[in-house]
């Protein structure tokens, strides 16, 4: 009697047949040969661990690397090399820039970047110009508005760099090359300013306490004037720009002065040329007088071509 089908197929187990005996077998079938079987349905634990074993030898063969006493010695080597280098490197560096003293010149704050402003817009209102000390060292620029500082001529550089922008696009004159250009006329007359100070301070003699630094500050502080005189020249035509003009490089040229005049110690070397000590005044005074007069001159130049 046929038993129905309830959607089951019945399962029948095939052989697979061995190839006939006398032909030639190029590779030996090996599929029928499967695993035993205990009797849970399990197959019994007969595999070849070579290749786990060969990846626990990898493992044991790097910590081995690192148990390896020259290899030790090859790391410690090759790592006191690295700390002599980076010593040799910040020891370079040290001799043209001391990174504390570079601080000594961000260290700002808001109040004493708005009254600096108001110095450099205002001098003829400020009264007190000395730089004051504690221990025979200047006290930070937050500390002493008369301090020098790196933070307003940075601003003031970046300010005056994106003003320049805007103003040739205003007058349909922007591309990449001319803004580069202005960025880098710039900063080569500041360079060129503060050598040329440095060599006048050498070749005189003059002793001062006026660091590379100083002079850099001092030279910045005319971007600030250079903004107001842009500002006011793209706002109110030419007529305003001369007349921001000729205010920012009198009271640049004002501020130069009294500052340069706390910095610059009259004292000369004694064989400074053969003067006398009457000439001690008139050399600081030169020093100053021309590098106040030279600041209008080069915020002419920076600015002049970009109000029309």
């Amino acid at each position: 009697m046929d038993l129905p089908h309830h959607g089951y197929r019945a399962s029948k187990q095939r052989s697979r047949a061995a190839p006939p005996a006398g032909d030639s077998v190029l590779f030996e079938d090996t599929s029928s040969a499967a695993p035993a079987m205990n009797n849970q349905g399990y197959y019994t634990p007969g595999y070849n661990m070579g290749g786990t074993s060969n990846d626990m030898q990898g493992g044991a063969g790097v910590n081995n690397l690192f148990t390896d006493p020259m290899a030790n010695a090859a790391m410690m080597y090759g790592s006191s090399l690295a700390n002599q280098g980076k010593d040799m490197v910040n020891k370079e560096i040290s001799r043209f820039m001391s990174v504390n003293k570079l601080k000594y010149f961000f260290a700002v704050d808001t109040r004493y970047v708005l009254k600096k402003l108001m110095i450099l817009m205002f001098p003829y209102t400020h009264q007190d110009w000395e730089v004051r000390y504690h221990r025979d060292t200047p006290l930070t620029p937050r500390q002493d508005v008369n301090a020098p500082d790196l933070y307003i001529p940075t601003m003031a550089f970046i300010t005056y760099i994106l003003l320049a922008g805007m103003a040739l696009g205003i007058q349909k004159r922007f591309s990449p090359e001319v803004l580069g250009l202005c960025a880098s006329t710039a900063l080569v007359w500041i360079i060129i300013e503060v050598l040329v100070m440095l060599l006048s301070l050498y070749l005189l003699t003059v002793h001062s306490d006026l660091s590379t630094f100083d002079l850099i500050a001092y030279s910045g502080y005319k971007y600030v004037g250079m903004i107001f005189t842009v500002l006011c020249g793209l706002l109110f035509g030419s007529d305003g720009y001369f007349v921001a003009l000729a205010w920012s490089s009198c009271a640049l040229m004002f501020f130069i002065v009294r500052s340069l005049k706390m910095k610059i110690l009259p004292s000369l070397s004694s064989d400074s040329m053969g003067m006398g000590s009457s000439a001690k005044p008139q050399l600081r005074l030169y020093i100053t007088v021309a590098t106040a007069v030279f600041q209008p001159i080069i915020i002419y130049w920076l600015t002049s071509h970009l109000v029309r």
